[in-house]
């Protein structure tokens, strides 16, 4: 799948009053006789999956619904999300307590549908004869203050690093932070940013000296211009692949995506439409880019979950460090009744 191709070319800018009107107030928010159109935001690792459902989805609607996705990484995507601005927030990784805090002041509820898995891929330039790194020395490059500028402080060969990652409002540069270094958002500085995750790609690609990490659907769709690299949790290297995400021997690096709709909008048929596309196809598509599906019966419980709009995290505001799929689909809400 090429994930460049369904890059969102535009975003739509309104005032705040009028968003929140579409969000979960009356159609006439919209402008009349015009294609109602469900506005999703946030993570780039989330992006192939819920793109390719949005062009899906499309087809189906004879031009009455318009589906625009864009990627400007989780963070940014649930702070517009806890603003009323879109009705859905991709997200590699749970809501915070401080965006809990944050949606539950502006009266946003939400529900929160884990979508698939993913394993955090760490790439260098196909010429670099380095296969594994263990996360001990993953932490010595990426740490707050590393001065590893050089593979051959890692094993590898004298060859100068570029590093190239996520940016600060990315939720793929918060998991693996605090995978990797033990607290969230804790990393050097002194490398390229981009939440555009085929900019990191193009970065490694074209520089022997490259490295960076982003989700696996982008190395699996690159694979030819880059390496991924073998990581050593303690019991010896596992490249990612979505069988090692799927055994869960990927370790620390694999991790549930999500989506977080607005429990609201899910009133509106087009969005609990949408939606339940989204869960009945997440399967599909989710392997056919590069990631990893939830057992079927997970899905069914996630569509039960739209329908109803029961709202909260299963998650409590914490990061899901090291959860295999089985303990992700055993989680469970603790219900609270939607605000009508």
């Amino acid at each position: 799948m090429n994930t460049q191709f369904f890059k969102a070319l535009g975003k739509v800018a309104v005032a705040s009053a009028v968003v929140l009107a579409f969000v979960s107030g009356p159609a006439s928010a919209q402008q009349a006789g015009a294609p109602f159109t469900i506005q999703i935001d946030g993570s780039s690792t989330v992006f192939p999956i819920s793109e390719a459902v949005a062009e899906a989805f499309q087809q189906t609607t004879q031009g009455r619904v318009r589906v625009a996705v864009g990627e400007s990484g989780s963070s940014a995507g649930l702070r517009k999300f806890c603003r009323g601005e879109i009705h859905i927030a991709d997200s590699s990784r749970p809501i915070r307590s401080s965006e809990m805090a944050t949606c539950a002041a502006a009266g946003i509820q939400y529900v929160e549908i884990p979508v698939a898995f993913d394993g955090v891929t760490v790439v260098v330039h196909p010429s670099n004869p380095i296969r594994s790194l263990t996360v001990a020395q993953l932490r010595q490059i990426w740490s707050t203050g590393s001065r590893v500028n050089n593979f051959n402080a890692v094993g590898g060969p004298n060859l100068a690093m570029q590093l190239y990652g996520p940016g600060s409002a990315s939720g793929t540069f918060e998991y693996f932070t605090e995978a990797v270094n033990g607290t969230a958002r804790s990393s050097r500085t002194d490398y390229t940013p981009s939440e555009d995750d085929n900019v990191l790609v193009q970065g490694v690609a074209n520089n022997p000296g490259g490295m960076a990490y982003f989700g696996l659907a982008y190395y699996e769709e690159n694979q030819n211009r880059l390496h991924a690299v073998a990581i050593d949790n303690g019991n010896g290297p596992v490249a990612p692949s979505q069988a090692t995400v799927r055994n869960g021997t990927y370790a620390p690096l694999s991790r549930p995506i999500f989506i977080y709709v607005n429990a609201a909008a899910l009133r509106r048929p087009q969005v609990q439409q949408f939606v339940q596309y989204y869960i009945n196809n997440a399967a599909t598509i989710s392997e056919r880019v590069g990631y990893v599906a939830l057992p079927q019966a997970a899905y069914a419980t996630y569509l039960e979950r739209a329908q109803r709009r029961q709202i909260g995290t299963a998650f409590g505001g914490r990061a899901a460090i090291g959860a295999s799929i089985e303990d992700v689909v055993a989680r469970r809400l603790v219900l609270t009744p939607v605000n009508d």
